[in-house]
C-alpha cells in the first residue's frame, strides 16, 4: 500500500469537502427529520438512496434484509464504509429541549434524533464517496458505502447477512460511529443472558401457602450486583461488566403471588472473556444453584424493513486491532498528512457492527465518525457541522491513499 496524498490532493479534499458542505448538512437534516427506527429504516433509506443517485453513484442497491449499498469503481478488491441508519426511540418528549424530529441548525451544531448515532456518520461517509468519485480510485477497487440496518439491537447482523447470504466480503472495513474524529479499535464484546427463577403461586391474601418468585430472585440479583465488582480488566478495552436491565414476573393475577421472574442480564466482555465463561460465571453463584435457576442465551426471531426474517442470538463479541498494526498507523499518518495532527487511537464504550466484520469474520476493522459518542441515545442528541466535514476528509483522503 502506497500513500500518494500529495499536497495538491490533501488541498483538493480539502476544498471539496467545503464546496458540498451545505448540501451535506441539507441532507443530513433531511435523514433526521425521518423517524427509523430498528426495523422501521425503509423511508430513510429511500431517501439515502435517493441522494447516492443524485451524485452520480456508479450503482445504489439493497440486499435481501434490506441493507443499502452504494458502490463506486468496478474492481474487485472492496472497502466498505459502514454506517447505521437506524436509532433508538425518543422516550418522553418533555425531556427534550427540541423536537427530535424537527432538525435544528444552531451554533455550529444539528440538533435531533439520530444526528450522532448515526446519520451523521452516514451522510459523510455518502459524501465521501462524491469527492472520492471525482478525485478517483484505483482500478482494483470499489468502495461500498453501505446504510445498514436494525444495528441498534442486533449489531452486527447486517453484516453477518451481507458477507453469508449476499457474498460482499470488503477487505477493509470503516466504521462511522461517533468517535470525536478519533481513531478506534476495538471494544467489548456484549451478552444478553436470561435467569428465570421459578416459584409457586397462590393467593395473594395468604402468601405463606406460595414460594414467591420475585422474593427468590432478590438474592440473584443482589449477587449480581455483586459479581460486577470481580469483573476482569484490560488496560486497553476497560473492566468487563454485569447488569441487571430488565425484571419480569408472572402470575395468575395481581391478587397473586407470582410463580415465575425473568431477569435480563447485560454482560459487557473485556479481552479474555467468552460466551462460555460469562454463562458459567452465572451459573456458579450460590443464589443461582440454590434456587435452581435456569441461565440461557436468548435468541431471537427477527423481521427487517423488508419482512425478511432472521433468527440469531444474543452474543455479540469483543474485537479489537492491534494499535502497532500497519493499516492503524496508515489510518494515523493519513489524518496526521490531511489535518496536520496526530489522532488519538482509543475503544468505545458502546457496542458496533465491528461485532461481525472484525469478532466474527476477521476483516481489518477500524472506526472513526463525526460526534461524541456520549451524546449517543440522549435528548441532546447533537454533531457539530465541522465534524462532518473533518470526517469527510478523513474517509476521501484515506481511500485516495489506500487505493493509490
Amino acid at each position: 500500500m502506497k500513500e500518494k496524498n500529495s499536497i495538491s490532493i490533501k488541498k483538493r479534499i480539502s476544498d471539496l469537502s467545503r464546496i458540498i458542505r451545505e448540501d451535506l448538512i441539507r441532507f443530513l437534516m433531511d435523514m433526521i427529520a425521518i423517524p427509523s427506527f430498528s426495523g422501521e429504516e425503509g423511508d430513510v433509506l429511500d431517501r439515502i438512496k435517493k441522494e447516492m443517485d443524485f451524485l452520480d453513484y456508479d450503482e445504489t442497491f439493497f440486499d435481501g434484509m434490506g441493507n443499502l449499498i452504494g458502490r463506486i469503481g468496478t474492481g474487485n478488491r472492496i472497502i466498505a464504509l459502514d454506517g447505521h441508519c437506524d436509532t433508538v426511540r425518543v422516550g418522553d418528549l418533555k425531556n427534550w429541549r427540541t423536537d427530535p424530529f424537527k432538525p435544528l441548525r444552531k451554533d455550529g451544531q444539528i440538533f435531533g434524533r439520530g444526528a450522532v448515532d448515526q446519520k451523521g456518520g452516514v451522510a459523510s461517509a455518502v459524501y465521501s464517496g462524491k469527492i472520492i468519485r471525482e478525485i478517483g480510485l484505483g482500478g482494483e477497487f470499489s468502495l461500498y458505502v453501505v446504510a445498514s440496518v436494525l444495528e441498534e439491537d442486533f449489531e452486527g447482523l447486517c453484516w453477518k447477512h451481507l458477507i453469508q447470504e449476499e457474498g460482499i466480503v470488503p477487505e477493509l472495513v470503516i466504521l462511522t460511529e461517533p468517535s470525536d474524529l478519533n481513531i478506534m479499535i476495538g471494544h467489548r464484546g456484549r451478552l444478553e443472558i436470561k435467569v428465570i427463577i421459578c416459584g409457586r403461586s397462590c393467593h395473594g391474601s395468604v402468601p405463606e401457602m406460595g414460594d414467591n418468585a420475585i422474593y427468590r430472585a432478590a438474592p440473584v440479583i443482589k449477587d449480581i450486583q455483586t459479581l460486577n465488582n470481580r469483573m476482569k480488566y484490560s488496560p486497553f478495552l476497560g473492566k468487563g461488566t454485569i447488569a441487571v436491565t430488565n425484571i419480569t414476573s408472572s402470575a395468575p393475577s395481581l391478587c397473586a403471588v407470582p410463580d415465575r421472574v425473568t431477569i435480563h442480564i447485560d454482560r459487557r466482555l473485556t479481552a479474555g472473556e467468552c460466551l462460555k465463561s460469562a454463562v458459567q460465571e452465572v451459573n456458579n453463584l450460590y443464589s443461582i444453584r440454590n434456587t435452581g435457576a435456569e441461565v440461557f442465551v436468548p435468541e431471537y426471531d427477527v423481521v427487517s424493513h423488508t419482512g425478511l426474517r432472521i433468527s440469531c442470538d444474543g452474543y455479540y463479541p469483543m474485537w479489537r486491532m492491534k494499535e502497532n498494526d500497519p493499516l492503524i498507523q496508515t489510518a494515523v499518518e493519513i489524518f496526521n498528512s490531511q489535518f496536520g495532527e496526530k489522532p488519538e487511537i482509543g475503544t468505545w464504550r458502546f457496542s458496533t457492527n465491528g461485532v461481525a466484520t472484525k469478532g466474527i469474520f476477521d476483516i481489518p476493522t477500524f472506526g472513526l465518525g463525526p460526534g461524541k459518542e456520549q451524546l449517543a441515545h440522549t435528548n441532546d442528541e447533537r454533531v457539530k457541522e465541522d465534524d462532518l466535514i473533518r470526517a469527510v476528509e478523513f474517509y476521501s483522503a484515506f481511500v485516495f491513499a489506500y487505493t493509490s
